[in-house]
């Protein structure tokens, strides 16, 4: 039995959306399902006999960081620059493209796409460019993941304990729980900015602003708001275990520095960027 199965609801949705869809972007904040949505929708498309693929910012990011350019702007606090969140969205844009080209019809790209702090916000936006056709395409879909209060706050308690004991290690690229609470207060201001939301001292999550929050950023694509009700038994497992293959797309090392660049052509202030950054919502 997958985990998914037990909701029943859940893995229906899930269960199409691995059978039919050409690429599916899990959207939403870190700490509410996004990677255990990914890894459930893997394993379902493997059993319809299809080749899975990953593009995840956890797994890209730190390439990025890591080359020759990239490490003039090094994670602060848990949290990643301005100049690296521009690059990594100017490579997935045309990584996606070159992806749709070569990948066979029976080939399903999964995503992970946090947008929040323009965290690969680039594949929601409109351009004129070849990759608009791609992800503008019914083919391809948002999903977001909307927790319940009580699955959101289960989640950041096991988020909370893997800090210390990780199954995984990838979890050690997991957003703290301070960046989940700081992220949070970020979509609350969005909200209020967008007249969703009043604003608040401290806000607390609420599903339905967040689902509307993140219907209005991604307007332009094909989205599916996915409400997750119950706590999936996750304690001894890890969503980065996958039973089945999978291919990461993430560049390789000079990609990553030639974006980099690219970002510090466009951006030779990085004031500049990280303002770009602070109104990530507005583009």
């Amino acid at each position: 039995m997958s985990l998914a199965q037990r909701d029943p609801a859940l893995h229906e949705r899930l269960a199409r959306l691995a059978g039919a869809a050409r690429m599916v972007f899990v959207a939403g904040l870190p700490g509410t399902g996004k990677s255990l949505v990914i890894h459930q929708l893997a394993h379902l498309a493997a059993e319809t006999g299809r080749t899975v693929h990953l593009l995840q910012w956890d797994v890209a990011r730190p390439v990025f960081e890591a080359s020759a350019a990239g490490a003039r702007y090094p994670v602060v606090d848990g949290v990643t620059q301005p100049m690296i969140r521009k690059a990594v969205g100017a490579w997935a844009r045309g990584a996606v493209v070159r992806w749709a080209r070569s990948a066979p019809g029976d080939h399903v790209l999964l995503g992970e796409t946090p947008l929040v702090g323009d965290r690969l916000m680039e594949l929601a936006r409109r351009r004129d460019d070849e990759a608009e056709r791609v992800l503008g395409d019914p083919a391809c879909r948002f999903v977001i993941a909307v927790p319940s209060v009580e699955v959101r706050r289960h989640v950041e308690a096991e988020r909370e304990r893997r800090m210390s004991a990780p199954r995984h290690p990838r979890e050690r690229e997991d957003a703290p729980p301070h960046v989940l609470r700081a992220l949070w207060a970020d979509l609350a201001g969005v909200a209020h900015a967008l007249g969703i939301a009043t604003p608040a001292a401290e806000p607390a999550y609420d599903p339905a602003v967040y689902r509307r929050v993140y219907e209005a950023l991604l307007y332009r694509r094909h989205t599916d708001a996915l409400t997750i009700d119950t706590v999936l038994p996750t304690a001894t497992t890890s969503v980065y275990d996958f039973a089945v293959p999978s291919i990461d797309l993430v560049p390789d090392a000079g990609e990553a520095d030639t974006a980099v660049r690219e970002a510090e052509r466009r951006y030779p202030d990085p004031a500049v960027a990280a303002r770009d950054v602070e109104r990530w919502w507005a583009a």
